[in-house]
């Protein structure tokens, strides 16, 4: 009897609960969320040497916040660092780093701290594609794709999850993929890669809700394909549906999530729909369905470039 009284009071607080949150979606679907002001906030991009990267360090230097670049290449990295100051910038600290190398992450991780501060929106950007059978792929390239697009979320957050922790104040975001929500064709290392970036950045989410860390955030961010030359030669017979993406779109749907403090960004918005198929549909019309997008021959143009993530 007493776990039954005890059932029934907290079914009652969680659906009491749940219609307060329903209403609270409704409400700001249709009255614009509040931003928050990131203006002197230390935002560390890695992989921001070029493409998404550099994009969106140039997006926060408009925004007044305090620039921390890391990329292995040094003079992409250099060169986003003057862009982002003749953006606006007053405080830009470039640095080079071998994202798939644990203790240089770690050593540099040091470095930011004594230099600049507690990093308090951390986004995990950098990201490396082999692209092929998969086992064509030689290991060290299935390596690298583990390293730098996963692995390096573990030790980033290693450094300066902590200190977010401490204050309650922070912000951590994983640029994570489509294909980190569906497996694909010539994609295998980068799928699991992104996967498990994903995996991992929705357990600390879940960690943070547990801990009644009310200030520190999470943004997952799952983009389909963008036109950055890191899957030069891709294509989409379905592009109505899932458009090859242009950066500039992406990164102000990412900023936006990120000031507006969605857990969850899927580009294009197709993807939503995309997941709720694959949760309800049989896996022969799911298998039919891929087909007719053209996500088994998505990676069949794909051209190889042995550039530095």
């Amino acid at each position: 009897m007493a776990s039954n009284l005890k059932f029934t009071k907290e079914l009652i607080t969680f659906l009491g609960k749940a219609v307060i949150a329903l209403l609270e979606t409704l409400v700001f679907t249709f009255i614009p969320r509040p931003r928050k002001n990131v203006a002197g906030e230390i935002v560390l991009i890695t992989g921001a040497g070029r493409g998404l990267g550099r994009l969106l360090a140039l997006r926060f230097a408009h925004l007044g916040s305090v620039l921390v670049l890391w990329d292995v290449n040094k003079e992409g990295n250099e060169e986003t660092c003057r862009m982002a100051r003749e953006a606006g910038a007053t405080r830009v600290y470039a640095y080079t780093c071998d994202c798939s190398q644990k203790e240089e992450i770690y050593r540099v991780a040091e470095q930011v701290k004594k230099e600049v501060g507690d990093v308090s929106i951390l986004i995990n950007n950098a990201g490396v594609v082999t692209g092929g059978d998969f086992l064509n792929c030689p290991d060290d390239l299935i390596e690298k794709s583990l390293d730098v697009n996963f692995k390096a979320h573990l030790w980033t957050y290693k450094c300066f999850l902590p200190a977010m922790i401490a204050n309650d104040h922070g912000h951590l975001v994983c640029i994570s993929s489509s294909a980190g929500l569906i497996g694909v064709n010539k994609l295998a290392d980068y799928c699991a890669s992104k996967f498990a970036a994903y995996g991992f950045a929705e357990s600390v989410f879940i960690e943070t809700i547990v801990q009644k860390l009310k200030g520190v955030k999470t943004t997952i961010v799952c983009p389909f394909f963008i036109n950055t030359g890191m899957f030069e030669g891709c294509s989409t017979v379905r592009p109505f549906l899932l458009p090859i993406l242009e950066p500039e779109y992406v990164v102000e749907k990412i900023v936006d999530a990120i000031l507006k403090e969605k857990v969850y960004l899927y580009v294009p918005r197709f993807l939503y729909f995309a997941m709720v198929l694959k949760s309800v549909l049989p896996v022969k019309i799911a298998l039919l369905l891929s087909d007719f997008m053209g996500v088994f021959n998505i990676m069949d143009g794909f051209v190889c470039k042995k550039k530095k993530h």
